[in-house]
This record gives C-alpha cells, sequence and structure tokens, in this order.
C-alpha cells in the first residue's frame, strides 16, 4: 500500500514538473509559426487557411493543387492567438480566408468568450480587409474522450451562424461530412478524437472545393 501511494506522490509530481515544459512548448512554437508568417506576406491573389493543429496538420496547396493557398495554422492555437496575428492575413489582403478556430478554448476560456472572439475575427477581417471573401467554418465534431468540449461545439456554433447571417458570411457546417449517426467525429477519420487522419482531411476538402475554386 505504502508503494503504491509512493508511486502515485511520484506521478503526480511527475505531472506537475512536465506542465510548464507543455506549456512552454505551445508558447514556444506559436512564435515559432507566427515569426515565420512575419517573413512570408500574404498577396491579394491568395486564398489563406486561418486555423489551429487540425489547419496546420494540411497540406492545402497540394490539396487542392493551388499554389495560391496558404495555410496560416498553428498547432495548439486559440482564438485570441488569431487576434493577436490576423493582421499578418489582412494586412495582405487575400482574396479568401477559411476560418477554423474554438476547439482549444472550449473548456478552458467561458463560451460566451469563445464566441465573442470569433465575432471580432469577422468584424476585423471585414473592416481591415473588406474584398475578402470570408468562410466560416464550423467548430468540428470531436471524438467521445472529449465529450466535454462537444457539449459546447453546438451552442457556438448557433452562434456564429447566426453572426454569419447577420453579417452577410459564408458559414460552412462540417458536421454533416465528419460526424457519425450520433453526432460525434468518425472514428475512421481520427486516431485520437480530434485530429484528423488522411480520410478525414479528404472529406473535410470535399465540403469545401466548391468554395476554394
Amino acid at each position: 500500500m505504502k508503494f503504491a501511494t509512493s508511486l502515485i506522490k511520484k506521478a503526480i509530481i511527475l505531472a506537475i514538473m512536465l506542465v510548464p515544459n507543455f506549456i512552454s512548448a505551445q508558447s514556444n512554437y506559436y512564435f515559432q509559426r507566427k515569426t515565420l508568417f512575419e517573413t512570408l506576406p500574404i498577396t491579394s491573389k491568395d486564398i489563406v487557411f486561418l486555423g489551429n493543429s487540425i489547419t496546420d496538420g494540411a497540406e492545402w496547396a497540394e490539396i487542392f493543387d493551388n499554389p495560391r493557398i496558404k495555410n496560416r495554422g498553428i498547432s495548439g492555437d486559440r482564438t485570441q492567438g488569431v487576434l493577436d496575428r490576423l493582421y499578418q492575413v489582412t494586412d495582405g489582403k487575400p482574396k479568401k480566408v477559411f476560418l477554423l478556430i474554438g476547439i482549444n478554448d472550449l473548456t478552458a476560456v467561458e463560451t460566451s468568450q469563445v464566441i465573442d472572439n470569433i465575432k471580432k475575427i469577422i468584424d476585423r477581417i471585414g473592416t481591415e480587409s473588406p474584398k475578402t471573401k470570408l468562410y466560416v467554418q464550423s467548430i468540428m465534431p470531436v471524438g467521445q474522450r472529449l465529450s466535454k468540449k462537444m457539449e459546447l461545439v453546438p451552442g457556438v456554433n448557433k452562434a456564429i451562424e447566426e453572426y454569419c447571417a447577420q453579417k452577410g458570411v459564408t458559414y460552412i457546417d462540417l458536421h454533416p461530412a465528419l460526424a457519425d449517426e450520433n453526432g460525434w467525429l468518425r472514428k475512421d477519420y481520427s486516431n485520437d478524437g480530434l485530429h484528423l487522419l488522411g480520410e478525414g482531411y479528404k472529406a473535410w476538402a470535399d465540403v469545401l472545393r466548391p468554395y476554394v475554386k
């Protein structure tokens, strides 16, 4: 019993030690990508994919066979992170922007703040780059291991869909293409309940294809 208790204590101590390193690694990656994007300007001919790791993980230019597509996803990013670096996109006045953001915020910050930040992103793109065609994608479904996040997804998506309708912005619902019959992310599309496998990206790309053209 004492041995088991000792092991538990050691595990807790190790976890506590690793948390700052994990946060540091995420912050370092954000800074690395953000500063890289500073050196890769956007132009008015470009199509920008903006978001977190789900966007970051795809080879969009290859998927759509279009060298004008620029990937501006950063793994671990949240809505505030996108707001902080949005000028890198809007300064270039791109032709189109495909936004997918919010899943990392859920359960970490208030849902109302997530919605408010996405609205701010929409408004800033409209103000800072008014000729840019904006496509706001729904937060994707996730697997059952992330059930607490999934409980919040429909409410955020509904609020953002309504705001897009008010603003005349195209809203793209990804759930029909990615969710199973129970509303969870299809197991054959992901191996961790969040990030997509190749077939998942293919299904996603098929939804976006008419808008990318």
